[in-house]
């Protein structure tokens, strides 16, 4: 017994030491995109809870609104609004400025690339997977209890409607390694090879009239603004005046006007999502420049304890806030109707006016239990790298449940086939047993 414990020390690989460090050098750290990451996911919050359309009539009937029958999704106004409301384009600039800040870090610490895919999919997989096995649960409680199919799906398929995201972004944090090789080598002709691929897909998806086509382009569209960010933490857009900023932020908006009014893709950027189109290339770029250019103002606001506290306590728990708050959405929005006059006839005034309230409730209820589930957020690495092509593969298989789930919607199946499929992913990930550990 006394021997074990040294031989356990002594096998662990360099790597596995490095794992645990922070994968990001905090000295080149820019504050002011955290706070433009915890912006977006705040607006997405309050986006969906006012797409949430669930209450009674006036008859006492209860009434259940699909999201493009919102009170939100009906507003005259809301497709222009979309324009600057849909900012999941900016979420991947941030994301691609610090993932080549964490790759470049990885490879000063004498890293490898199944390293740094290792650390980002389990930061992905691990949060996942017990938001799947709650899926599974209560779908299958709902199911045995013959709640009315209808109104199961409906509630199901919009509380795991952002699960989209977990396959778009799996996808473009497996690729930061051969990404950042190709920006170094030719950053103009991958953006422009992105940029074309993307158009080309939606023309074959226009001309086929297959939707399913368009799906591709969760490469080339989520791909091309991840690449903005590496052109953001080059400092491309730093080197650019004010007026060039706007000019160019200008002309990206500009070409969603024959874009749209032409008939291409539709006005609403909502729309344009899944399958990401054209429209969202244009965003990305017009959202780089607009971040830029409040990138002063943010700064002074980085430099209040309020602003830096907010970031942090939501920061901190990102992931479960983003996972979370729909399910958490609509659990609150159900025990609601429980009590007389808390669920309001949706659209109507009271309606508009409880959702404020109930935006903080909903913060405060995903702020609660993020300390159940957001140990889930920091990856557990308890053994050295497994091989480039487990990593591989562990990453395919945290990408298929949620790439299923953007295809087919939430179900039973898919979410107890998830549940596996990331429980193996994970398990892949961070107790890989190597020969010397096995020896141990």
């Amino acid at each position: 017994m006394t021997n074990v414990a040294p031989r356990a020390v002594q096998t662990k690989s360099p790597s596995t030491v490095r794992s645990r460090n922070s994968s990001i050098d905090l000295s080149q750290r820019d504050l002011t995109l955290d706070i433009a990451r915890v912006f977006c996911v705040l607006l997405v919050v309050a986006i969906h809870l006012m797409m949430v359309g669930v209450g009674f009539d006036a008859d006492g009937q209860l009434v259940a609104q699909s999201p493009s029958e919102s009170p939100l999704g009906t507003q005259p106004w809301f497709a222009g609004v979309t324009w600057a409301g849909q900012i999941m384009p900016l979420f991947f600039v941030v994301g691609g400025f610090a993932s080549i800040t964490a790759w470049r870090s990885t490879v000063r610490r004498g890293g490898t690339a199944a390293d740094y895919v290792r650390n980002r999919v389990l930061r992905l997989a691990q949060p996942a997977l017990p938001l799947y096995i709650f899926y599974a649960v209560v779908i299958g409680a709902a199911t045995i209890a013959a709640i009315a199919p209808e109104l199961l799906n409906l509630a199901v398929q919009g509380a795991a409607s952002p699960l989209w995201f977990l396959a778009a972004y799996t996808l473009c944090q497996s690729m930061v390694p051969t990404m950042v090789r190709l920006h170094t080598r030719a950053p103009r002709l991958i953006l422009a090879a992105l940029l074309l691929g993307a158009v080309i897909v939606d023309y074959i998806r226009h001309a086929t009239a297959i939707d399913e086509i368009g799906l591709v382009n969760l490469f080339f569209v989520w791909l091309f603004a991840q690449q903005l960010g590496f052109w953001y933490a080059d400092g491309w857009f730093a080197a650019r005046r004010w007026w060039q900023l706007v000019l160019i932020a200008a002309v990206a908006y500009a070409t969603l006007l024959p874009l749209t009014f032409g008939g291409l893709y539709p006005f609403d950027m909502l729309t344009n999502l899944n399958p990401p189109t054209v429209p969202l290339i244009a965003l990305a770029v017009a959202q780089a420049c607009v971040l830029r250019l409040l990138r002063p103002a943010l700064a002074r606001l980085m430099n209040t304890h309020a602003a830096r506290a907010v970031v942090f306590i939501v920061g901190s728990r990102l992931m479960t806030v983003y996972l979370w708050h729909l399910p958490i959405i609509l659990i609150i929005t159900g025990a609601s109707l429980l009590i007389p006059g808390a669920a309001p006839i949706p659209g109507s005034a009271a309606w508009w006016w409880s959702r404020p309230v109930l935006y903080i409730v909903v913060l405060l209820a995903v702020f609660a239990l993020s300390f159940l589930v957001g140990r889930w957020e920091a990856p557990r690495e308890v053994t050295a790298t497994p091989p480039t092509g487990i990593v591989a593969l562990a990453a395919v298989l945290s990408f298929i449940p949620s790439f299923l789930v953007l295809e087919f919607f939430m179900n039973l199946t898919l979410a107890v086939a998830g549940s596996v499929l990331l429980t193996v992913s994970v398990l892949m990930l961070g107790r890989w047993r190597t020969r010397a550990t096995a020896l141990a």
